[in-house]
């Protein structure tokens, strides 16, 4: 089988679809399509995804786009652990957290504060202040409802690492290298350890993207 990923290694969800294949020990090739340069919107791509977001993903000729779905194909066909629940409340937590990490977490952290506070401040921009405090209690309270939907853990779903984790660790990853996040992950103690933990898996060391 061969599994291609078109995408920019530095994207979140390129690197949630790369964890998938990497915790399922499946080979893959890795497109880079930088969006800084403006790649995701040129012919090639377009014809892989014509709504222009990444990752697309090719299996043997069968192509997708949208994370959600690429991650839940891989987890079906491949063999390794299985990455989502057969318990029907655990099935639908996972599901609930991804879609928390989905319509709340990523518009917040990565989106707006991550990105004003490491990209627009870094290239000598002008960092939207009023941008970045009208996000940070959206941040907080998305990482306050992930930590207590969690529970005891170790995962955020139980005792096994889910698809859940994996959409997760890469917006915290970066959020975790402003001071927004910092602050946040401070207040979150079983959330930090989660990262600890998560970090510390070959999944997520092998895809920690280049930068700069």
């Amino acid at each position: 089988m061969s599994f291609t990923i078109f995408g920019p290694g530095y994207s979140t969800y390129v690197r949630t679809v790369r964890m998938v294949l990497e915790e399922k020990g499946a080979p893959y090739e890795l497109v880079e399509v930088d969006l800084l340069k403006g790649e995701h919107r040129q012919p090639a791509h377009l014809a892989r995804n014509p709504f222009g977001t990444v990752p697309a993903f090719d299996h043997d000729g069968f192509g997708l786009y949208e994370s959600r779905a690429i991650a839940t194909y891989l987890d079906r066909i491949l063999p390794g652990p299985r990455l989502t629940p057969a318990e029907p409340k655990a099935e639908a937590r996972m599901l609930q957290i991804q879609g928390i990490v989905d319509s709340y977490a990523y518009d917040a952290t990565i989106r707006t504060i991550f990105i004003q506070r490491a990209l627009v401040g870094a290239q000598g921009g002008t960092v939207d202040e009023a941008a970045i405090a009208a996000a940070r209690p959206k941040a907080e309270l998305a990482l306050a409802e992930i930590e207590r939907l969690m529970g005891e853990g170790p995962w955020l779903v139980g005792a096994e690492v889910t698809l859940a984790d994996l959409w997760l660790a890469p917006v915290l990853a970066y959020f975790r290298m402003v001071p927004e996040g910092q602050a946040a992950m401070a207040a979150r103690p079983g959330l930090a350890a989660w990262f600890e933990r998560i970090a510390a898996r070959p999944s997520f060391a092998k895809t920690i993207p280049k930068l700069g």
